[in-house]
């Protein structure tokens, strides 16, 4: 109880300084909403050959792989805020309170999630109209997904950020870990294009597991194999970042 307690003063703390500066959740969209508008239209052609030959299975395609783009980005990037804290003394203030330490670190993943969720409910609604369709229940599934992601790659950049203390650092590590899990996920195209060799490497990718699952439920294949199977492999890793992350925090806060 102590736990849910004090994880949820941590998450309605985040919550209400992020609304007090909501900026940054719309400049978290920006990027995926040019891919949406600018680059999604021209995939239609170079989809044919997997079947989308109409406007929706074209988006059924992207927009779970832009999603998932989402999520990893807008995670892998949190740890410079937690940085700023740190220099701020706010983490140093935190060792006289008797808020757990697992709940300083919870509270601010789960309102990286929200915020996520947030984004990908905008991203689908702004699809919707350029004729993507997608039922329900796969898609409150697929938004479980995202926020698997969501928490292991805030919780990764937190232990990060903890570690490195630097922002000069944390960038070019994060930028370093991104682009290869981006081009090796088939988030922009599917993998279907790729020689075996690639396939093969990125079989090693798990976020690659996790399109394959996010677009299976887009298109409403609920029972592929891929969708277990992405959920448990996003799952198990996000439990064990939130392990070491937490353990990272309560290093930092002893």
């Amino acid at each position: 109880m102590k736990l849910a307690r004090d994880t949820w003063l941590i998450f309605e703390r985040q919550i209400m300084l992020l609304l007090r500066n909501p900026v940054w959740v719309f400049v978290g969209i920006f990027q995926p909403v040019m891919y949406l508008l600018l680059f999604a239209p021209l995939l239609k052609p170079a989809l044919a050959p997997l079947g989308a030959t109409t406007n929706a299975e074209t988006y059924r395609i992207f927009v779970p792989g832009l999603l998932v783009l989402l999520a990893i980005f807008g995670g892998l990037f949190q740890g410079f805020g937690l940085i700023a804290e740190l220099r701020a003394g706010v983490i140093e203030r935190s060792r006289v309170t008797p808020v757990s330490r697992f709940a300083l670190l919870l509270g601010r993943s789960l309102r990286d999630v929200v915020s996520l969720l947030f984004q990908a409910v905008l991203i689908t609604v702004l699809a919707l109209a350029f004729g993507l369709r997608v039922q329900i229940g796969d898609l409150l599934l697929a938004y479980l997904l995202l926020a698997l992601i969501a928490l292991m790659t805030s919780t990764l950049s937190y232990g990060v950020a903890l570690r490195v203390k630097s922002e000069d650092a944390l960038a070019p590590m994060m930028n370093t870990v991104a682009q290869p899990v981006l081009l090796l996920s088939g988030i922009l195209l599917p993998l279907a294009f790729a020689p075996g060799w690639l396939r093969r490497i990125a079989d090693w990718n798990p976020f690659s597991w996790a399109v394959d699952g996010a677009r299976a439920l887009f298109a409403g294949n609920i029972g592929d194999d891929s969708v277990w199977q992405g959920l448990t492999v996003i799952g198990v890793i996000a439990l064990l970042a939130v392990v070491w992350a937490a353990r990272e925090f309560a290093r930092s806060v002893r």
